[in-house]
């Protein structure tokens, strides 16, 4: 199996041009609001159409919904605001791969995956090693990995602008993935050439494939982040990592891609002391250091 990247691209773009992908409803999460508001972002924002908008809402959520129509307001100026020294960039390779038991082997790179263990509706216990084809079947699989973040700009002085500008820029950052995501499976990986999705379906996504990103449900373990960093470089874009494998800057996002299409998001949930020492063997790390980075996970 080769070990040199199949491709490799990193695509930069203005905060206007990624703002349309930019999923509301967890950006109202962050502010603590319900996802409703986020009906907002498909209104006009003339007068009229926000006393419309408003009309929707029930009494009970009508003072919610004063607060959140001035956070979209000041969210969507943010955007307006960042000019030519902001940049969203995405950066993604394509590597030969194939999986062996839990494990995905990818540009020389081992990566272990946790199982779910307990069984789903399907009746399945899942791990995202599923979704590439075993070594020794004949067939030489394609793994996707990426990496995003927001550069430039400067940091408000008082409270409220610091973390709007943090909320608006992890948005944005997100917004980059899922316009570099369309790209990569459109073009650059080019398995759904003729994908015709709006971008509200593919916030619900219904694309092919998945792109699990670490720290989510199926992938817990933030100190996978390590080893994608050996695939992908993330210090080209401006990326570092801290010793316990926290992003800086801390608006930035890296993940797996899958085009599989039985391809599924998951979540791997509690797992017993047994794997852990099976996970921990597999990584090659001491199972004292893993509890930190799986807390939540075990029993």
């Amino acid at each position: 199996m080769q070990t040199e990247a199949i491709k490799t691209e990193t695509l930069a773009w203005r905060a206007a041009d990624v703002a349309v992908y930019v999923n509301w409803v967890y950006f109202f999460h962050s502010w603590g609001l319900p996802p409703s508001m986020s009906s907002i972002g498909k209104t006009g924002r003339d007068a009229e159409s926000r006393r419309r908008w408003l009309d929707t809402m029930p009494e009970a959520a009508r003072d919610k919904a004063v607060e959140a129509a001035k956070l979209y307001d000041d969210a969507v100026a943010c955007i307006e605001g960042m000019g030519d020294g902001v940049r969203l960039l995405f950066k993604y390779a394509l590597y030969a791969a194939n999986s062996d038991g839990d494990d995905i082997m990818a540009g020389g790179v081992r990566l272990p995956f946790l199982r779910q263990q307990a069984a789903g509706a399907d009746g399945m216990c899942l791990c995202l090693a599923d979704f590439i084809a075993p070594a020794g079947c004949g067939l030489e699989d394609t793994l996707g990995v990426f990496a995003a973040t927001i550069e430039g700009g400067d940091a408000p002085q008082d409270e409220y602008h610091r973390l709007l500008v943090q909320t608006v820029a992890e948005r944005l950052v997100e917004a980059a993935v899922e316009r570099g995501h369309e790209h990569v499976r459109k073009v650059g990986w080019g398995y759904a050439p003729d994908e015709d999705l709006t971008v509200g379906e593919m916030l619900l996504e219904r694309f092919r494939g998945i792109r699990p990103a670490v720290g989510y449900p199926s992938m817990p373990d933030q100190s996978m982040n390590f080893l994608i960093d050996r695939l992908l470089g993330f210090g080209s874009i401006g990326i570092k990592l801290t010793g316990n494998g926290a992003m800086s800057p801390s608006a930035s996002v890296d993940g797996l891609m899958f085009a599989n299409p039985h391809s599924r998001y998951f979540a791997i949930g509690s797992i017993s002391h047994e794997q852990l020492l099976d996970y921990s063997r597999r990584r090659g790390i001491g199972v004292e250091e893993l509890s930190r980075f799986l807390s939540k996970n075990i029993l």
